[in-house]
């Protein structure tokens, strides 16, 4: 962009995602994520060739081979020869680097997608690979255990309790019990602490799954669904690499991601929150100003299905949703990577007035 134009407004015009299981040992990561690149195409009328940009994000950690995701190609389908980019990140960060192509004006549809087979190892043990590879990594704290240090500071500073973060996971869980897609729904108990304060009932649940969106700027998007829902601000922020110097009950950097996007200009109706843990939800909630009158997760949120590094491309995907089917005027997504909320990014989508 230069001078005065204004900028090309892009919009997510389609979402598809698996129905998240706890284990797929059947299925290869390529026949995981098949369906849901058909049926994203299939709700736009799009084929392959029709896209101009593809994009992916996953993690060669989780699968336990180096450039895992030159395999997901083959689902694609890259003959004859497509332009494409990854990130070893959720796919939140790879619909951002989409964002970007789409804006400059370097493509005019752009598919998005990301996966994660979380059931053949230790995720909790695997999400160390995060941390700070000379103070941190070597203790070994699991991404429960720092969830945890999280939870309790939050309790210490009187913003929680353990009743509260119970009701967050209730309601959570009842409110997917709309959602087909979700792996944990409707009334589970709290159950056993696993690392206190939190109980089982405050972790997500391990899983596999897959997400895709299709993205389309203008006069396209228009085109190819009947209420797009455009994205009229998005932004990504990160907080300091060490635990020991960050604010465990507050997260600067999704207030600040939130600011730039747009999100505190307007009121929002609806917001999709990446909080793995119950306590994180507590945190965002103040840093993004959400007050009561806001819908949080009616999709159920990562409480009720946290397939890693997809996790945060569905909080998008479901908010589009809710707007592509008039649920939603103004909604805000949001993912989140990293121990403790440490990465943080925040997307403002609208839709058309009615």
């Amino acid at each position: 962009m230069s001078g005065d134009a204004a900028p090309r407004e892009i919009a997510v015009v389609a979402f598809a995602q698996t129905d998240h299981r706890r284990t797929t040992d059947e299925l290869s990561e390529v026949e995981m994520l098949m369906p849901v690149l058909h049926g994203v195409l299939e709700q736009t009328g799009l084929k392959t060739a029709d896209i101009d940009f593809t994009c992916s994000g996953s993690s060669d950690y989780l699968a336990g081979r180096a450039f895992s995701f030159t395999l997901a190609l083959d689902g694609v389908g890259a003959w004859p020869p497509i332009s494409e980019s990854h990130v070893e990140m959720d796919g939140a960060w790879a619909l951002y680097e989409a964002w970007v192509k789409l804006v400059t004006g370097d493509a005019d549809t752009a598919l998005v997608y990301s996966y994660g087979k979380s059931s053949p190892g230790s995720v909790r043990d695997v999400l160390t690979r995060q941390l700070d590879p000379y103070y941190v990594a070597p203790l070994w704290p699991d991404a429960v255990a720092l969830a945890a240090l999280q939870a309790q500071a939050l309790i210490d500073a009187g913003d929680t309790d353990e009743p509260a973060l119970a009701a967050v996971a209730a309601r959570s869980r009842t409110d997917a019990s709309a959602n087909s897609h979700a792996q944990v729904r409707g009334s589970v108990p709290q159950g056993d602490y696993v690392v206190r304060p939190l109980r089982t009932g405050d972790c997500p649940p391990v899983g596999d799954g897959a997400a895709a969106v299709i993205l389309a700027a203008g006069d396209r998007a228009r085109e190819l669904c009947r209420r797009p829902a455009w994205i009229r601000g998005i932004d990504h922020r990160i907080e300091a690499h060490g635990l020991g110097v960050r604010e465990l009950t507050d997260s600067p950097s999704a207030r600040l991601a939130a600011e730039k996007a747009g999100a505190f200009e307007r009121p929002v109706d609806t917001a999709e929150l990446h909080a793995p843990f119950t306590a994180q939800e507590v945190v965002l909630r103040k840093a993004l100003r959400l007050g009561d009158d806001v819908r949080v997760n009616p999709s159920g949120g990562a409480l009720a299905a946290n397939p890693v590094m997809a996790a945060g491309l569905i909080r998008i995907g479901e908010a589009a949703a809710r707007i592509h089917r008039g649920e939603s005027d103004r909604a805000l997504a949001h993912a989140t990577s990293g121990p403790c909320l440490q990465q943080n990014m925040v997307a403002v989508l609208e839709g058309d007035p009615r």
